[in-house]
């Protein structure tokens, strides 16, 4: 009997003390697509992040398929990636929370100064596909499950091309260096318009198509399920989601330029932050 109510007063114990440890727990481990690192955008933000609420981020910058791989494993406490449908099924499936847009950009083609394939002529973005894949101009894919790989996946399959052969190269690399490697091999590839700003001025490839609508790029935040992973910092996830869609990390992805060039437009929902706040 005295051993059953030390046990219960034990336990009564641990309960506020797990909890306030949750709370102070000051690192939040995030899982990233590539571009929200290659272009410079969270060298911005997270510093002043870090010193508004004092927690440390520790970025894992990966293939957006990854990063969900990641959050579903459990190995991170949120994710910040770029594939709509991927995302939603994330939620859907019990893996993470509640999905809030956060910013978006553009995907573009760039290729060689000389245009082999003539994407001038293209009037959308499966036509300028489809050329390349006629003239067999050297492709450069992701070939890595990111965002970027999953929409280029699909806008062949939009194209009627199932890409193959000596001209269609898979890098399994992130966007920065297959960039790198499409200017070496003076090649095609797709990008996300972020990325591809940050590395312009030091490649010698140019946007051979961009402006389809199919080019839509969103980026949305999940904290993972605690429920399903209790030893996540949820707290800390929160606390980010709460500071990118605020009004003051709106602002602050609005202002990452290069040049005159805003990388991100801000997308979140001032009523989704509201929530977000309770």
């Amino acid at each position: 009997m005295v051993k059953h109510l030390f046990t219960l007063l034990l336990m009564t114990l641990l309960i506020p003390l797990n909890a306030a440890n949750a709370d102070t727990n000051k690192i939040i481990r995030l899982a990233t697509t590539t571009s929200t690192d290659n272009s410079g955008l969270l060298k911005e933000l997270l510093p002043e992040f870090q010193a508004d609420t004092g927690y440390n981020v520790h970025v894992i910058a990966v293939g957006t398929g990854k990063a969900l791989r990641m959050g579903r494993d459990g190995d991170v406490d949120v994710i910040l990636v770029h594939a709509r449908s991927a995302e939603d099924e994330f939620v859907t499936q019990g893996h993470g929370e509640k999905r809030y847009g956060v910013m978006y950009n553009d995907f573009v083609i760039v290729g060689p100064q000389s245009d082999p394939a003539g994407l001038s002529k293209s009037k959308d973005a499966t036509t300028a596909l489809q050329l390349i894949a006629e003239h067999q101009a050297t492709f450069v894919s992701r070939g890595d499950d990111s965002g970027t790989h999953k929409k280029e996946l699909g806008l062949w399959k939009k194209a009627a091309v199932d890409p193959h052969g000596r001209w269609y190269r898979e890098a399994g690399q992130g966007m920065g260096k297959v960039l790198q490697i499409a200017a070496e091999m003076d090649a095609y590839t797709l990008t996300d318009r972020g990325t591809w700003l940050a590395y312009e001025k030091k490649s010698p490839l140019k946007i051979g198509f961009e402006g389809d609508p199919l080019l839509f790029n969103p980026y949305g935040i999940i904290a993972v399920n605690p429920q399903r992973y209790p030893d996540t910092n949820h707290f800390g996830a929160q606390a980010l989601i709460q500071w990118l869609i605020s009004p003051e990390g709106q602002e602050r992805i609005n202002n990452f330029r290069i040049g005159s060039n805003r990388l991100f437009t801000p997308s979140a929902d001032a009523g989704e932050f509201a929530a977000a706040e309770h």
